[in-house]
């Protein structure tokens, strides 16, 4: 099938469509009962990610309940540094954990193997390229490597990323290097994802709120667009999702400064300023994840306001975070009915 006519695709593209197409963050996970059954079976979350097999499964499980427009790569952003052997695993109550990284550490850096280690990843892509509807857009993904490196030096997740924060102040040379290999191994492994099948892929920045201006601009801006810039030459016509959640009002030049096709919105970006950014391409958001386990009223005048502000422009409706655990399957397709119903 031509990817024009998938929907996702068509509004990457600049196209405006009523009712906007839908997919959600982490549209794959503990919520759905199916998955649950299916982590059960993979022993560990990273055997789940690096078995196709099962990858696949996981992936396909909400398009086969709702539908979706686009189906999302079922991995994590951690694999790039489990490819680069920082002994990445994930503790049950305590996320994931790695071993922290230090300036030598940085210094022996080595991206010889990732695309080896990363190979069942690929192979995830190609099997759901085959098995996905025609008119579902496959999407990749990466972390941004400012959020990766948050992860590489404090070996684990930080309210503010204090560590990550102060290591780049005390060591400059050091942290621009770890940005610049992370951000030049993310554009290998996207084109890789490109090649095996998907249709276009998101770079997640998920800590990108702690930054201040000019830290947003160097550590946040500047080495996603380099992945873009390198992922851009190599594929042309590459369609890029940016994340930078928390962002705020640092996201008025994101796209510019970045290359990205579309902009990702968490949900306390304001809808006023969320239009203001659609003026000059497609924008992807903003549903709070709470509006979806309160259900009801909650959720369907927050899923009308975000579609009257932004239904006439270019627009892929989602959520500003991942969808949390305790959400009701139900309460998700009652949201997708009132997406789908929107005129």
């Amino acid at each position: 099938m031509d990817e024009t006519r998938r929907k996702v695709m068509e509004v990457l593209n600049g196209k405006c469509l009523t009712p906007p197409p839908i997919w959600l963050m982490r549209q794959a996970g503990r919520y759905l009962p199916e998955y649950r059954q299916t982590r059960a079976v993979a022993g560990s979350f990273l055997d789940l990610c690096y078995t196709p097999e099962l990858a696949v499964e996981v992936t396909l499980q909400p398009i086969r309940r709702y539908a979706f427009d686009a189906a999302i790569l079922f991995s994590d952003i951690l694999v790039i540094p489990d490819a680069l052997h920082r002994n990445v695993r994930f503790e049950e109550g305590h996320g994931p954990r790695m071993d922290p990284i230090d300036e030598d550490g940085i210094k022996g850096l080595d991206a010889g193997g990732v695309s080896r280690h990363l190979a069942p990843v690929f192979e995830t892509v190609t099997r759901l390229r085959r098995e996905l509807p025609g008119e579902t857009t496959l999407l990749g993904f990466c972390g941004a490597p400012w959020t990766v490196a948050t992860y590489m030096i404090a070996g684990h997740g930080t309210p503010d990323q204090a560590p990550a924060r102060l290591f780049a102040y005390r060591h400059p040379q050091a942290f621009d290097r770890l940005l610049g290999f992370l951000a030049d191994v993310s554009a290998d492994y996207l084109v890789a994802q490109l090649d095996a099948g998907a249709d276009a892929v998101q770079i997640f920045d998920s800590w990108a709120g702690v930054l201040g201006e000019d830290e947003f601009a160097r550590f946040a801006a500047e080495p996603v667009r380099r992945i873009i810039a390198s992922v851009r030459a190599r594929r042309p016509s590459a369609r890029i999702i940016a994340f930078a959640k928390g962002a705020g009002t640092l996201l008025k030049t994101y796209r510019q400064a970045t290359g990205a096709d579309a902009i990702g919105l968490d949900w306390t970006v304001p809808l006023s300023f969320a239009a203001e950014l659609q003026k000059d391409g497609p924008v992807q958001g903003n549903l709070d994840p709470m509006r979806v386990v309160a259900a009801g009223q909650a959720m369907e005048s927050g899923v009308d306001r975000i579609l009257d502000a932004l239904g006439n422009g270019p627009l892929i409706f989602n959520l500003g975070h991942g969808i949390t655990p305790d959400a009701d399957p139900a309460n998700v397709a009652a949201l997708v009915s009132r997406v789908r119903g929107y005129r």
